[in-house]
């Protein structure tokens, strides 16, 4: 249980200049990779891969992977291993739309990529995009001077995030929990993997790349396995209360789905200050490490507060 500590916050006005910089410079280095796969992979594949990475987003996972190795000491600028993990999660983005999935129409405001071209082209651009974040990734580690113990550790966090034991997994689970009753415990663990896993490695990634000890890390990685719970508890609640316009994305589909989520499982307030809480316990983790949580308080907190 959370011990009490009072975190150290950084200010609202600082946490937007500080998003507005990373989605920036995150957008820099997609750019110039969405030239690549144009002119290497050609049309239509490289069109829809640089379409889908070209899509708007808030870009919380690069954020939290900057936070992270800023808050930490971390010497050099870990754009590239930030922007890898913006690819990734696009390539979840342009699956999870498709008709055997979600079937969906909107995404972050714009056309799906598989309604934009069509279904084989999408899912093939989706596939591609993961191995591109590998090379960005290196890239990044070689821009940073990291070695190749820390480099593959850093990979290690990402795809194993990313595969049948984070989000490939989790969204197996969530496909296969439709229409049915499961307890909370059992929603917990769906989305501690489809959603979680991922944006625990965007923080752990940043705190192994700045050089943080082991203890530090593991700080780290429970501070973003709550954040993860956060984040999802809040889109349950925006995907009930929202409107598309707000979200950028169709609204409504879990209920048409007949998926269990925070909203349905435990209702809007207490799923609320579930929430709630589980920034707290992350901001917990940090402070019970010594870690600095400034930056960090408060974008978990900026998690809870988002409106899309």
């Amino acid at each position: 249980m959370p011990t009490g500590h009072s975190a150290p916050t950084t200010s609202v006005s600082d946490l937007k200049q500080f998003l507005v910089e990373t989605r920036h410079a995150v957008n820099t280095v997609l750019d110039r990779w969405c030239e690549y796969v144009r002119s290497e992979w050609g049309s239509p594949i490289g069109e829809a891969a640089a379409y889908s990475l070209a899509t708007p987003g808030k870009r919380l996972r690069p954020a939290l992977l900057m936070a992270t190795y800023r808050e930490l000491g971390g010497q050099g600028d870990p754009v590239e291993l930030a922007a890898a993990i913006e690819v990734v999660h696009t390539y979840s983005l342009v699956h999870d739309d498709l008709p055997c999935m979600d079937d969906d129409d909107l995404r972050r405001g714009r056309t799906t990529t598989h309604r934009r071209f069509d279904v084989a082209t999408a899912t093939e651009a989706g596939f591609r995009l993961v191995p591109l974040s590998a090379r960005i990734l290196a890239a990044g580690a070689r821009r940073l001077g990291l070695d190749a113990r820390t480099t593959g550790s850093i990979a290690k966090e990402l795809f194993r995030g990313a595969g049948s034991c984070g989000m490939v997994g989790g969204q197996v689970m969530d496909l296969e929990a439709e229409g049915k009753e499961i307890t909370r415990s059992e929603l917990v663990r769906i989305h501690s993997t489809k959603t979680g896993a991922l944006i625990t490695a965007s923080a752990v990634m940043g705190a192994l790349a700045a050089g943080a000890d082991s203890g530090t890390v593991e700080a780290v990685r429970g501070y973003g396995r709550e954040i993860g719970l956060a984040f999802q508890i809040v889109d349950d609640i925006l995907d009930a209360t929202a409107t598309s316009s707000q979200l950028g994305k169709t609204v409504g589909k879990d209920a048409r789905q007949q998926k269990a989520t925070y909203a349905t499982v435990m209702g809007i307030d207490a799923a609320t200050r579930q929430a709630d809480h589980h920034v707290e316990r992350a901001i917990d983790h940090l402070a019970c490490a010594g870690v600095n949580c400034g930056l960090l308080a408060t974008l978990a907190r900026f998690v809870t507060q988002r409106r899309n």
